[in-house]
């Protein structure tokens, strides 16, 4: 059992410890980069120690100051006029910090082991050193690598943190189609079973009010426990059972499943719906529909087969029933991205779809 730790338990205390983290990080790293040109490693440290803040100053400038300010809300001259003048400064900071602090301390540890060392690098007045091309470059290239692998992490978190906005939204955009369309074909049976004032109706509502429940309440989270799925579509295929009584022929095999497997929400419900809807509900005559799920090695199979109306479907029917599926291999695109195949097979007078999953390969969202 891993201990808690009070300080890490709260996000703002755990984005500090990880801005500190990745400083301490670039200063020993500039450390063993700049020790072995120096006297010793204690005072390359003290050296590197005071050009940090000039690198922190910058990073925290222009990830949270002209980022937000600037970049986010697309004012990009104004952006990149900063980003500019933020270089300038940043590299005379640099250059003003050697002239002036460490190339002084450095020289004179050198020249107390060797009293005949000569500096190039201090030659001429103030202005001439600090404007020296030779020594404005090295300022530059020494402020920024580490900057912008900082800023690369930046924009890479900031890309990673709205593309997963943006795949929730889509996310909960389909699962929003999904229910509509649910309740509104299941009160449609309802309908009719009050039409014919059925005793049967009550029973009807019930297993209604269990699968909104677990629409509403239970289905909202990443993943549920697939038992808890197939058991709402064991209670949608007994309402259906209610409205077509002896029409309809249904077979419903489960193998493999075990407690504690996960699978997202509502994939396999709509597969399910689809077959009622636009297989039993269409043919006038017998009808029939075999589900098969197994679960092997983590790995869910679910086929299921219904029997087609022997009328040719009209081309807008077929356009409204690919609307379920389509927004299954949209969310399985999301969500088990490589770890899915879904199938549609249909012939004269059958239609089938075959889905599998990698249960254990969903993408964390």
């Amino acid at each position: 059992m891993r201990p808690n730790v009070p300080i890490l338990s709260d996000p703002v205390n755990k984005r500090i410890l990880l801005h500190v983290m990745f400083w301490l990080a670039i200063l020993i790293v500039l450390t063993f980069i700049y020790g072995a040109g120096m006297p010793d490693y204690w005072l390359t440290i003290g050296i590197v120690g005071m050009f940090l803040p000039i690198h922190i100053l910058y990073f925290y400038c222009i990830a949270y100051v002209l980022i937000p300010r600037f970049f986010n809300r697309k004012k990009y001259l104004a952006f990149s006029l900063c980003m500019i003048l933020c270089v300038i400064v940043s590299t005379l900071l640099f250059r003003l910090m050697e002239i002036l602090v460490a190339d002084p301390i450095i020289f004179a540890v050198v020249k107390k082991n060797d009293p005949t060392f000569d500096w190039i690098k201090l030659h001429g007045t103030f202005t001439e050193q600090l404007f020296k091309p030779v020594y404005l470059i090295s300022a530059f290239e020494q402020t920024n690598i580490f900057v912008w692998i900082a800023l690369s992490i930046k924009f890479f978190k900031m890309w990673f943190e709205r593309r997963q906005a943006a795949m929730e939204a889509e996310l909960n955009f389909l699962k929003g189609q999904l229910h509509p369309h649910f309740l509104f074909n299941t009160l449609n049976n309802l309908y009719a079973l009050t039409l014919t004032q059925s005793p049967q109706s009550p029973a009807v509502v019930m297993g209604l009010a269990e699968i909104l429940r677990y629409m509403l309440y239970e289905a909202n989270t990443d993943v549920v426990e697939l038992e808890r799925d197939i058991r709402i579509v064991e209670s949608y295929i007994k309402l259906e059972k209610i409205r077509y009584e002896e029409r309809l022929d249904i077979n419903f095999s489960i193998n493999g499943l075990v407690p504690g497997q996960k699978i997202a929400p509502l994939l396999i419900l709509p597969l399910v719906e689809n077959a009622f809807k636009h297989g039993a509900s269409e043919q006038v005559g017998q009808a029939w529909i075999n589900i098969d799920l197994r679960i092997k090695n983590n790995i869910l199979k679910f086929k299921i087969s219904n029997s087609k109306p022997e009328d040719t479907i009209k081309e807008d029917k077929k356009h409204h029933v690919s609307i379920g599926l389509a927004n299954v291999r949209k969310r399985m695109d999301i969500l088990y991205p490589s770890a899915y195949q879904l199938r549609i097979l249909e012939e004269e007078d059958v239609f089938a779809v075959i889905l599998e999953i990698e249960l254990d390969k969903r993408l964390e969202l």
